[in-house]
């Protein structure tokens, strides 16, 4: 690197710790949450409430957020939707403070932090554009895909242990200060850098919008992966909203959260790998490679009942996602002009995860009435497919998994024919 990558990837490490550190308060926020809720009203709908909104407002909100980070200085929409999720948090602390605390207060205060999530997460994206050479995207996609990791993996572990010490209520005080200590570090690197100056028509938000629809669309490339994207993210979505229920069929609740840990180390590890060393071989390939072996080790969460097999081939399943998603990362950023790429990354995220949400809603029937009926003792698979994974409750889900990282492996076939995704490695930036 040259002395002036150098310095501009010293700021953005900076940036990054204050993110990781608030990464971390949010995640202990929905945690304690989600636990404090459940032990209240012993009903899961209440807990998945919590998740709807939490995930739903900047879900819906992106794209508006994404127009508004090519508006602004991005490093300023950062620190707005920084500060603005301590309103939430506050509103919460306050309820519970004075003791009037209710399900719906909860709900909207989680609502009101989500909301100005969607403000900051587009424009933290296209940050990177902004202050990085082409040749530190991997670098940078590498180091922030490990930040939002810690949510799923450090976060909960931490709160088992704050929640037995202390009270709830100081979590929030804790992730408010994450917030903060985030938000102070953004300033400080904007103050030595100065402010970026944007450029955009005078037009109207839907103006907008349409325009960096406009932008996403003409590049047959960039359709074709995001598509390819939606559907991974299916087969995924299937994973992440059944592997519980399949795994405590197979063991105890305890040796199942073990699993679950190990198994998200794996995306650290991939993480890790990709922000030390970088990505300097073909993108399209190492998606190809990637995807395919990701497919392999889905199947083998799928064939086997040994729980210590199953927990490895998780790990290597979510080792190879951090490769998958930042050569999608890098392929799309060096195909979407600069000025435009908070409002593109807001749709691309929207197109993209309709996969998932597609998948949550179907994955319950898929299980209860079609596969698991099919492979009971009595079931119509129970002396064929079951005599290879197993016939028992679960054994259904089983072979999703199987089903699903096949269908993973034969789209990473497709795009390593894709002509137009092939395409997109060559530009130029």
């Amino acid at each position: 690197m040259t002395d002036r990558s150098e310095d501009l990837y010293s700021k953005f490490l900076f940036i990054w710790v204050g993110q990781f550190i608030s990464i971390i308060g949010t995640g202990l926020t929905i945690f304690s949450l989600g636990v404090y809720v459940y032990q209240q009203t012993n009903t899961a709908s209440s807990y998945v409430f919590i998740l709807i909104c939490a995930l739903l407002p900047p879900m819906l909100l992106k794209p508006y957020g994404g127009i508004l980070a090519d508006r602004h200085d991005r490093r300023l929409m950062m620190v707005f939707g920084d500060l603005g999720a301590t309103l939430g948090l506050l509103f919460i602390f306050l309820m519970m403070l004075n003791g009037d605390i209710e399900l719906w207060h909860i709900y909207l205060g989680i609502a009101i932090s989500s909301i100005f999530s969607a403000f900051q997460e587009p424009a933290y994206k296209a940050m990177v554009t902004d202050l990085l050479p082409e040749n530190l995207y991997a670098k940078a996609s590498g180091l922030m895909q490990l930040a939002s990791s810690a949510q799923y993996l450090i976060s909960p572990f931490l709160a088992g242990i704050l929640l037995s010490v202390i009270d709830i209520k100081f979590i929030f005080l804790i992730d408010i200060t994450t917030l903060l200590i985030s938000s102070s570090i953004v300033i400080w690197v904007r103050n030595i850098l100065g402010s970026i100056a944007t450029k955009h028509s005078g037009q109207n938000m839907m103006a907008d919008l349409k325009e960096g629809i406009q932008e996403f669309s003409r590049n047959g490339g960039v359709v074709h992966l995001v598509i390819t994207t939606m559907l991974v993210l299916f087969f995924v979505g299937l994973l992440q909203s059944l592997i519980i229920p399949m795994l405590l069929n197979l063991a105890t609740v305890k040796i199942v959260g073990i699993s679950q840990s190990i198994c998200a180390s794996g995306i650290i590890l991939g993480s890790l790998f990709i922000g030390l060393f970088g990505s300097k071989h073909k993108h399209v390939i190492i998606l190809s490679i990637s995807l395919f072996m990701s497919g392999i080790f889905f199947v083998g969460i799928g064939s086997s009942t040994n729980i210590i097999l199953i927990t490895l081939a998780g790990f290597m399943f979510f080792a190879t996602l951090p490769f998958i998603n930042t050569s999608i990362e890098v392929l799309i950023r060096k195909n979407i002009e600069n000025r435009k790429q908070g409002r593109v990354w807001s749709i691309i995220s929207l197109v993209t995860y309709l996969g998932s949400i597609i998948a949550f809603a179907v994955a319950g029937f898929l299980a209860d009435h079609i596969f698991n009926p099919l492979l009971q003792a009595d079931g119509l698979l129970a002396g064929t497919v079951g005599s290879f994974i197993g016939v028992g409750d679960g054994r259904g889900i089983a072979l999703i998994f199987i089903i699903s990282g096949a269908m993973i492996s034969l789209i990473s076939l497709f795009i390593w024919q894709d002509k137009k995704i092939k395409g997109l490695e060559d530009v130029v930036t």
